[in-house]
């Protein structure tokens, strides 16, 4: 059966500009790391990318190395594009990465011009697509001049095999460098893709977002459920099935009696919001106007529901962020 997507799916979802680009981003995004390689049904995913486009989830996130196996996300990815979302292509912004490990040789990973060009066209073979909307160098590389890296993505735009860059796990001070040099170029630095969550203050600590305001990108996190513990999974246990049991990203440690504690208080809290802990978790990690979007992972249907329906209620008074401080810092 040919899908045709919800006639309101953009009645909800609250949409963001990314700095001071012309692009607005879905405050909440799908993110294809781990879901969506070849190790789950293709008709799952089939089911929970429609479902996120019919809530309005116009942004879906990959890399060239997510799946299991690295690749697979994409190319899974891309049969949805074929059989599915086809006619759609121009509501839906879809991006990929590259700086990690994907082949073997020394052009196999990092930032070089050579590995951001191949592993770009790479994807797009993968993805059957022309071109991505946002293309992000994954990491900093120590090695290679940064000029050579943000010149590979200024080099990348002008092709037009992407229409926006971006970086990932970059600092402020990167962030600042990165955006001078693009500046320079032309190309606009669109976004940064941090790891940020209640249990991970880092970008705090560093003034990302001042750094990002300052130049003019936006803000797109990734974990801000760190790796699903910021949820109900885990209240009651540790199922056989989740990520902790079957994750090299996560795992029973980190689950210890401390970190359980603070998980059951900010449950607390969130139940007093009339919400789910992973949706008060994502509506605080957007609560600042200048976070974009957050980037979620989803393994069926009804958690996908559960996420985006954290964007209903985004407000915080300052008690409940006072509380949310007090259980999860320290």
């Amino acid at each position: 059966m040919s899908y045709l997507p919800a006639d309101d799916r953009y009645e909800s979802m609250p949409y963001r500009r990314s700095g001071r680009s012309g692009l607005r981003l879905p405050a909440i995004s799908l993110g294809l790391w781990h879901n969506f390689g070849h190790t789950r049904p293709l008709e799952t995913q089939r089911e929970i990318v429609r479902r996120a486009f019919d809530l309005g989830v116009t942004h879906f996130d990959l890399a060239n190395n997510y799946g299991p196996p690295a690749g697979s996300a994409e190319e899974n990815f891309g049969r949805l594009l074929a059989s599915d979302l086809k006619p759609y292509r121009d509501e839906i912004v879809v991006s990929s990465k590259a700086g990690y490990y994907m082949w073997p040789g020394p052009y196999g990973e990092w930032g070089s011009r050579k590995n951001l060009v191949a592993s770009l066209d790479q994807s797009l073979a993968r993805l059957g697509l022309d071109y991505v909307d946002v293309f992000y160098h994954h990491r900093p590389d120590p090695d290679t001049p940064l000029e050579e890296t943000m010149g590979a993505l200024d080099a990348i735009v002008r092709s037009g095999k992407a229409l926006y860059v971006g970086v990932s796990n970059y600092t402020s001070e990167q962030v600042r460098a990165a955006a001078a040099i693009l500046r320079d170029l032309g190309t606009p630095l669109l976004i940064d893709q941090p790891r940020y969550s209640m249990f991970d203050r880092r970008i705090e600590e560093d003034g990302l977002l001042d750094a990002l305001e300052e130049v003019g990108a936006g803000c797109i996190v990734f974990s801000p459920l760190e790796q699903g513990v910021l949820t109900d999974r885990y209240l009651k246990g540790v199922p056989a099935d989740s990520r902790a049991k079957t994750s090299h990203f996560l795992n029973e440690d980190s689950l210890d009696e401390q970190t359980m504690s603070k998980v059951k208080a900010l449950n607390e809290i969130a139940a007093a919001r009339g919400q789910s802990l992973a949706q008060t978790a994502l509506a605080w990690a957007l609560r600042d106007e200048r976070m974009t979007s957050v980037i979620i992972g989803a393994s069926s249907v009804r958690q996908l529901e559960d996420n985006v329906a954290a964007t209903a209620n985004l407000d915080f008074t300052a008690d409940e962020l006072a509380a949310i401080d007090a259980a999860s810092i320290g």
